[in-house]
């Protein structure tokens, strides 16, 4: 059974810090992409910033230059450093793999974490 755990989330003044990360447990052969999400209430939830196992990201045009995504594959781990924080920032933020391979020539699954509350405000 493979799950995704998040933490780091919590409330944060206007241009603070936080860091999130999100680990994969399980037995997991590899994981190709690894994505944030984020949900803010009344909204639909948006992809935010994605890496591949090769380490090619991307983010939303919102965040570019504020928030970095990283992994460590060994530790299928995957984490979001997001600087400059601003209220619109504030949301559920989920991980997502949506290509997990469980054994060599496996089919792919798809999985999300529970998700973890963001909250920026004075």
């Amino acid at each position: 059974q493979v799950q995704l755990v998040e933490s780091g989330g919590g409330l944060v003044q206007p241009g603070g810090s936080l860091r999130l990360s999100c680990a994969a447990s399980g037995s997991i052969f590899s994981i190709n992409v690894m994505k944030w999400y984020r949900q803010a209430p009344g909204k639909q939830r948006e992809l935010v910033a994605a890496i591949t196992s090769a380490g090619s990201t991307n983010y939303v045009d919102s965040v570019k230059g504020r928030f970095t995504i990283s992994r460590d594959n060994a530790e299928n781990t995957v984490y979001l450093q997001m600087n400059s924080l601003k209220p619109e920032d504030t949301a559920v933020y989920y991980c997502n793999a949506p290509s997990v391979i469980l054994t060599p020539g496996g089919l792919e699954y798809y999985y999300w974490g529970q998700g973890t509350q963001v909250t920026v405000s004075s």
